[in-house]
């Protein structure tokens, strides 16, 4: 079965399984919110979390790439590097080994309120960085950010974000609801799910004209209207 698509800004957007966003004719994967050396920074504080989070993330990025033919490029929307505490040498080095496996690949960080702490990426990274909002060449209908603002003016683009790290509940009854990662499609905004391994998320509301896409951890569903 072919998976769900959605068209926005003159694009073809394919949510994955992953929680990454294809971009067919663009060539290009969308990434919100890695959050890359999160747990290291919780340890550093003295909190008990999981080990080895950098590298399921890292691992859940070289399954979407599979899943996708011809990726040239990565965005990462915002929240690469979740704070300066989490720049340890063995995540710096984890992720510099990935990014040699990958040397031909272009990555774009469009940063978001946690680079600002973090600071950019290491130089061996080669990820080139931009301000919100920022237009991939080929998109001129879409606006790559961060924070899920609405544009000023009467030709706004579409904008693609993260941030809130959406969610949505599926089922009736409490003990047997779930709560899954979602692409959050508006009339004028679309949130992706946060990529991280260790993250928290956020339930949105559903207006009549949004689309929601749940993400399970080998599927993409599109939900009904609310």
């Amino acid at each position: 079965m072919s998976p769900p698509e959605h068209h926005v800004g003159g694009a073809r957007l394919v949510p994955l399984p992953e929680r990454a966003l294809w971009l067919p004719e663009a060539a290009l994967l969308l990434v919100a919110d890695a959050h890359i050396g999160k747990a290291q920074s919780f340890r550093r504080l003295g909190v008990p979390v999981p080990e080895a989070t950098t590298a399921g993330t890292l691992a859940r990025l070289d399954a979407a790439l599979a899943r996708c033919a011809g990726v040239q490029g990565i965005v990462f929307l915002g929240d690469l590097l979740h704070a300066a505490r989490g720049r340890s040498a063995e995540t710096l080095a984890t992720v510099a080994r990935w990014r040699e496996r990958h040397p031909a690949l272009a990555l774009t960080l469009v940063r978001g309120n946690h680079d600002g702490h973090a600071g950019d990426p290491p130089a061996d990274w080669r990820v080139a960085c931009v301000d919100e909002p920022w237009t991939a060449p080929g998109l001129p209908g879409l606006a790559l950010a961060h924070h899920p603002d609405v544009p000023a003016g009467a030709a706004r683009p579409y904008v693609l974000a993260g941030h809130i790290h959406p969610a949505v509940v599926l089922g009736g009854r409490a003990h047997q609801r779930l709560r899954l990662p979602c692409f959050h499609f508006g009339p004028a905004v679309g949130v992706l799910p946060a990529f991280g391994e260790f993250t928290g998320m956020h339930v949105l509301p559903r207006g009549p004209q949004d689309r929601v896409f749940a993400c399970t951890d080998d599927a993409v569903v599109a939900l009904p209207p609310p």
